[in-house]
């Protein structure tokens, strides 16, 4: 488990995916994150104290249960602050990663992280995600975007029998994966590495019980 702010900054040094260029765009982040939050409430405050931890390796863990060769599309719904797309995108510039967001301001701020990073595979989809164009994701993230079961009926058409979601779901992880219903689906969870009683819902999606996809 990691707890503080020193061993997030070296486990994310030891990731396959870290190089200083990644440090970079990560510092900026960091930067920008700081900076903006005192002009809207993209995060607490108190967690900027831990910001490491608490949303850069919090984000980032979710790269060790998605295969290095993914090239994306990569679709992170409700982005909101940036988490986990920004910090996915800092350490993937080589994946498309397409950030779903609907309120104007988050759009804006997402638009300049993005841009000030130098992520020219990442964007915005500054729209409702019922809005969004269908199309296959190799994988589907979502962090605090909605429970498991409305999840999956606003954005099943966007899965594959291929595609992996990689769900951060706090201390509910289990509970919502006992009461899901109505699919059929090969998930598990998987301890957090940054909080003790969080998990992530991690698998793939076959579809709907009683149709075939």
């Amino acid at each position: 488990m990691i707890t503080t702010e020193v061993e997030a900054r070296a486990w994310l040094e030891a990731l396959p995916e870290f190089d200083a260029e990644a440090a970079e765009r990560l510092e900026c982040l960091v930067s920008m994150l700081a900076e903006e939050n005192q002009r809207q409430n993209l995060v607490s405050a108190a967690s900027l104290e831990q910001v490491w931890l608490r949303h850069i390796v919090d984000s980032a863990q979710l790269l060790t249960h998605v295969p290095r060769e993914t090239r994306g599309p990569w679709f992170d719904l409700g982005t909101g602050a940036g988490f986990p797309g920004l910090a996915i995108a800092a350490l993937r510039p080589d994946c498309e990663v397409i950030m779903v967001e609907s309120r104007a301001r988050r759009i804006e701020w997402l638009e300049r992280a993005r841009e000030a990073m130098g992520l020219a595979k990442a964007r915005v989809a500054g729209q409702r995600l019922e809005q969004v164009e269908s199309r296959d994701a190799a994988v589907i993230s979502a962090r605090a975007f909605a429970p498991l079961q409305k999840l999956l009926e606003l954005s099943a058409r966007f899965s594959t029998s291929d595609t992996l979601w990689v769900l951060p779901k706090g201390r509910s992880a289990q509970q919502e994966l006992d009461d899901l219903r109505k699919w059929r689906h090969v998930f598990h969870v998987e301890q957090s590495l940054t909080d003790p009683q969080a998990g992530i819902i991690v698998g793939t999606l076959s579809g709907r019980k009683g149709k075939t996809t």
